[in-house]
């Protein structure tokens, strides 16, 4: 039988090098896995590349081990396991970050915006209201990590209208009642105050009710 292997050093990288320590202390409560992180993509956060992994496959960690970090320690855990490979599970630690404005929580939930799961999307649709008030903790953070990342933003929407279009239409009619929408347009009004300008909507016009080609 294959045993696990430590797939866990990369994940150092998820984070900005001032968190080196505590995401280390993190990694080593962390259950081995027998499958390495897949899919890593590259952000700025405040200046500094990071490369976050799409998908950890690692189990979670005994509730006594997550008891003994400290509160920083716990929310890069949370971070993390908002990759796993279980919906459930992203959810879940997706839920104890939302309301956090960190600038490097920032890239582990506008990534989960752009994914496929509903209940998800409604997490960040809820936990990200205040983004249409300017100078909240949330709105700067968010404006900033999405002038400083366009192409992940660009890509984001275009996902958020694919998987609408492809999975959840039957639901939503239009576009426009979609949880994804009030994402997108809660981002992008973040992002709109920090350029300075009105961000392009990469979403269909009016009810969304027609073709999309290039979408899906």
């Amino acid at each position: 039988m294959q045993q696990p292997i430590d797939t866990k050093a990369p994940l150092v990288l998820a984070f900005p090098t001032a968190l080196a320590d505590d995401v280390r202390a993190v990694l080593a409560i962390m259950p081995r896995s027998r499958l390495e992180p897949a899919g890593m993509f590259s952000v700025a956060v405040r200046g500094e590349q990071v490369a976050i992994p799409s998908r950890l496959y690692n189990d979670e960690p005994p509730a006594g081990a997550v008891a003994s970090l400290s509160p920083r320690q716990g929310t890069v855990l949370h971070c993390l396991y908002t990759r796993h490979h279980d919906g459930m599970v992203r959810q879940r630690h997706l839920e104890a970050i939302v309301g956090a404005p960190e600038p490097w929580i920032v890239p582990f939930v506008v990534q989960l915006a752009g994914e496929y799961v509903l209940e998800i999307l409604v997490v960040v649709r809820d936990g990200l209201r205040d983004l249409d008030t300017p100078d909240t903790g949330h709105h700067l953070a968010y404006g900033q990590f999405l002038v400083d990342n366009p192409a992940l933003f660009a890509r984001t929407q275009r996902r958020v209208v694919s998987y609408w279009n492809c999975y959840h239409r039957l639901s939503y009619s239009s576009f426009q009642g979609y949880p994804g929408c009030v994402v997108l347009d809660l981002l992008r009004f973040a992002a709109s105050a920090r350029a300075g300008q009105r961000w392009a909507a990469l979403t269909p016009a009016g009810g969304g009710g027609g073709r999309l080609d290039g979408y899906c």
